[in-house]
């Protein structure tokens, strides 16, 4: 083999190289795309994707309802989740300016997959040890269930899971919605939104 023939060879594997370097880089990123498209938020109550069952309502405002928290599960967080915030907040609210935080809870462990129906009481022994409860906009560290003003269009009730990067958000507690967000974008890997149209 003379040294041309010697050079082309070369310079077939080495085109051959950088093909398979690109398709290699292609391949990583369409399985880290697919992995951050898995994130989901979803509950195991079917109607709540439709409407707002009077058992989660508010029971203030002129609603009668339960103010339970529903049943919620994720999937698919992103590689690296050392917590989880979870809020439920309402856009759409007219009384304010910036919207009405229902509900923010902080600090869960990686391993939590789920909440269960009723974890959003006051104190609640049914969330995870160490998570916390921030501020809502009715001023407590708990759930407070939906109650649109009569008339309005519906509103958009948006239940948001937020993957984060440290096992502990830095906020005090009973921190605020705004607050807690706010901090958890500096520590953002990936979230999944669950939202609900209510109007009465």
């Amino acid at each position: 083999m003379n040294n041309r023939e010697r050079m082309k060879n070369r310079e077939r594997m080495k085109n051959r190289g950088y093909f398979l370097l690109i398709c290699m880089t292609m391949l990583s990123m369409q399985a880290s795309s697919n992995t951050a498209s898995r994130f989901v938020l979803s509950s195991a109550d079917k109607e709540l994707a439709t409407n707002v069952p009077l058992v989660y309502m508010a029971n203030a405002f002129g609603c009668t309802g339960g103010n339970t928290s529903p049943e919620l599960h994720w999937s698919g967080a992103p590689v690296g989740t050392l917590s989880f915030v979870l809020t439920l907040f309402d856009p759409d609210e007219r009384s304010t300016p910036s919207g009405w935080w229902h509900w923010i809870v902080y600090d869960l462990p990686p391993a939590t997959e789920s909440l269960p129906k009723g974890a959003g009481v006051p104190n609640s022994a049914a969330l995870p040890a160490g998570t916390l409860q921030g501020r809502s906009d009715l001023g407590e560290d708990a759930y407070h269930g939906p109650c649109p003003a009569k008339g309005d269009p519906p509103h958009r009730y948006t239940f948001t899971i937020y993957a984060l990067n440290v096992a502990k958000l830095p906020v005090t507690a009973g921190s605020s919605g705004a607050m807690v967000t706010s901090v958890a974008q500096e520590h953002l890997l990936g979230k999944a939104v669950f939202v609900v149209r209510y109007g009465r």
